[in-house]
């Protein structure tokens, strides 16, 4: 996708003064240092619009960016360990899941794993909410680059068992031939391996991304 115009609309810690629902929404939620802010840049194609730490806890806010005046692209708080209270901790992930129920104008929810280790608890937790409320989500496997091909089945594998046996779709940067069924024209809960680093999964996200907010 093409990235004509990006807007930063709202910085928000109180889900009653969020944007009102003009556009769709595509909210982008993971644990602390998953990897949030390092995937927003690239597929936005920005060094620095969401910054990006080796602390956990960078993003404390609900972040709207509109995309082309066509969607938001919302950017969560990242939930599991960070250098603050447990108080504050348990205040983010309550934000994060009174948005989930509440917020009518989501599109989707881009659910972000670290590739290189199995789901933890937040995340499972956090994909049951989504399931609960009828979300549609992909579960991105962040830093890919770090995990070789050959161990990508095995990585499946036991995110298959860590999420109760659903089956899994994956989806890839290159569409498959016309006329040939391919990964994505089958069933199953959408997962991509995505790499800030070498831009792999990039074309899979914003496919994913725009059919999901009714763009062409």
């Amino acid at each position: 996708m093409k990235i004509r115009s990006l807007t930063l609309a709202c910085t928000e810690v109180d889900l009653k003064r969020l944007p009102q629902a003009q556009f769709p929404e595509i909210a982008v939620s993971g644990r602390s240092n998953v990897g949030k802010s390092s995937l927003l840049n690239k597929i936005l194609g920005r060094k620095n619009i969401a910054r990006t730490s080796k602390e956990p806890g960078k993003t404390r806010t609900i972040n709207f960016f509109l995309v082309n005046d066509r969607f938001y692209l919302v950017d969560l708080p990242g939930y599991g360990y960070a250098k603050v209270s447990v108080e504050m901790r348990k205040q983010w992930k309550r934000l994060i899941l009174e948005y989930f129920e509440t917020r009518e104008s989501i599109g989707g929810v881009v659910q972000l794993v670290d590739s290189r280790h199995p789901p933890m608890k937040d995340d499972l937790m956090m994909m049951g909410k989504l399931i609960e409320e009828g979300r549609p989500f992909v579960i991105t496997l962040t830093k890919a680059d770090k995990v070789s091909r050959g161990k990508r089945q095995k990585t499946l594998k036991i995110l298959r068992e860590h999420i109760g046996g659903v089956k899994l779709r994956l989806l890839a940067d290159k569409r498959p031939e016309t006329g040939s069924p391919g990964p994505e024209s089958e069933s199953g809960l959408p997962v991509l391996f995505f790499s800030a680093k070498t831009g792999e999964g990039k074309e899979a996200l914003w496919r994913w991304i725009a059919s999901s907010v009714g763009i062409e």
